[in-house]
Formats: C-alpha cells, structure tokens, sequence
C-alpha cells in the first residue's frame, strides 16, 4: 500500500528529445527524479496526436488500479496537442475521491525555460492535496489547475496555451493547490467495453451536408455556428440520419441554444429534427463525451442532458 502519488507517462513534448527536430524518448523513470511519488510507468512514449482510446481505457484500467492499491492520487503525463480531451475522457469515467491530473509541457528539454519539471512537481503537488479529492480530473499547466469539462487549448505554442470559460479552477501557490471553488462533480459514466468511432463536423458557410450522408457511423458531432446554427441542407441531412447527431457550438465559449430561433436549421429546429444540443460543450468534448455514451450504451439525450448543463 502507497499513499504517495503514482505518476504514469504517455509521451508528448515533455518527453522529446534530439539534437535537431525532436521526438519521445524519456520515460516516466527520467521525469519524476527528485520528486517524492509512489508507482511509476510508462504506458506509452508517443505524441499526444497520436494517442487511441484503447491507450486512454488502457491508462484508465492502470489508473484505477494504483488507487485500490492505495494511491493519493494519479498523474498522467502527455502531449498537450490532446490534452483537453483526455483530461474529459478520465473525468467522465472517473468514478474516485483520489484525483487523477493530467500534465505535459510546451516546452521540450532541449529549449530554454523547459516547463516540464515545474509542470510536473505542480500535477503531483495538486494530486496528493487532501482539497483536491472530489473534483475529477484536472490539468494542470503553468501553475494553473483546470477542471477537465472546462479547460481548452487556445494557443498553439505558448506557455498559457491552456485556459478555461469562465477561468481556473485554482492555482498552484508555494506548491500547494488553493481552489475558487468547493469540490462539485457529476456520477461517472460506465467503463465503455470499446469506444466507438465518432466524426466530428464543422458546419461552415455553403455546406449543404451532403457529407453527412455518407458516413457509416454510430454517430456524429457537428460544430455548429452561434448558439447551434447550421444551413438548411445540413439540417436537412440531420433529418435523415440514421444516427445520434450531436449539435455543439464552434465558437470556443458559451452554450447552445433550445428556443429562441425558429428558422429552418435553427436549434430549435433541429432539435425538433432529433438531433442533441451539446450545451456548454465545445464540439471536442461533446465527441469524447458521445463515444463514451454509445460505449457505454448510455441514452445520449440523458448524457447530455446532464453534463452539458452548468453545474
């Protein structure tokens, strides 16, 4: 029995290395020296763009099982490119007190100002603090902790690449976490046996969704204009869908309407089409969160009923 926290490496930046372009190389064992953690484990050394939902469940089940063996709590490092949607992976099945955080760096070893070690030191901190139980997944970059439903990448290169609507959760102070807020969490899902493969659409202007026809899917995400707009031939081929349609909104923050547009693919009507708003969740999430849900052969109206509102 560890109460220390167990730290598991997936890959990403944090761990790349060479003398020109650089590549995955370290493994957990290099990250965590002169930190104080318990179980180690590199279950991949890969780029977060390349990272499977069978090495997510895979991390997950790894996870699960340093906490019954008696973990604090658990960070998993990765490339930041996907660390938004893994971060709402695990916290949509995360069904324990202990934390799970995930972390990465923008900077790789070789570059001036490296952030992976404090990034690192600050996911550990965050996971074995007794006022982090409770609260899901979180990530934490920059000495910043973000609750996973509402943390997005919105740089592509900078130190604060990551932010949240409507802000952190909490910062990382002389390496303790303090929080705004109380401890708030929804039930998680079930462990989905397999993850379904779900596409995620971008309406845009002049789209008549003829593409949507075309796909043999268990289901779809379309990244809709304003508060769930898409044009008249696309919310024609959500009439004829022979498959949940998820409607999310493209533009980076706020909700999805229910009632206030009548117009032909207006929110109101697609509603009346069949198709799911995503509410609060951005197309990314509503994806994770729609795989998970036909995975776990959840009613996906139910799903995002309840995790698409504000809580």
């Amino acid at each position: 029995m560890s109460s220390k926290v167990a730290v598991a490496s997936l890959g990403g930046t944090i761990t790349m290395t060479g003398s020109g372009a650089v590549s995955p190389t370290l493994g957990a064992q290099d990250l965590v020296q002169g930190l104080e953690v318990g179980e180690i484990a590199t279950l991949a050394t890969i780029p977060g763009a390349s990272l499977t939902s069978t090495t997510l469940l895979e991390t997950f089940d790894w996870a699960q099982k340093q906490v019954f063996d008696g973990a604090a709590g658990v960070v998993v490092i990765q490339g930041t490119d996907t660390l938004e949607e893994t971060a709402y992976f695990f916290d949509c099945l995360w069904p324990h007190d202990e934390p799970i955080v995930v972390t990465g760096a923008m900077r790789h070893p070789g570059l001036p100002g490296a952030d992976g070690p404090a990034n690192l030191a600050a996911a550990v901190a965050v996971a074995a603090a007794a006022n982090s139980r409770g609260r899901g997944a979180l990530l934490v970059l920059n000495d910043e902790v973000h609750a996973a439903r509402w943390v997005r990448k919105t740089h592509s290169s900078l130190m604060n690449a990551f932010t949240s609507y409507p802000g952190p959760l909490g910062l990382v102070v002389e390496g303790a976490p303090q929080y705004f807020h109380p401890a708030h969490r929804q039930a998680a899902l079930p462990r989905p046996l397999d993850v379904p493969a779900v596409p995620l659409l971008e309406a845009t202007v002049d789209d008549d969704g003829s593409l949507l026809d075309w796909l043999d899917v268990k289901g779809v995400v379309v990244a809709a204009s304003g508060v769930g707009h898409v044009s008249g031939g696309m919310a024609e081929a959500i009439s004829r869908a022979r498959f949940p349609v998820v409607v999310a909104s493209r533009t980076g923050s706020g909700t999805t309407f229910r009632d206030t547009y009548g117009f032909v693919g207006s929110e109101s009507d697609l509603i009346g089409r069949g198709a799911v708003m995503a509410g609060w969740l951005c197309p990314r999430k509503a994806r994770v969160l729609l795989r998970l849900a036909l995975g776990s052969d959840s009613h996906v109206e139910d799903v995002f009923g309840a995790r698409g509102a504000i809580f």
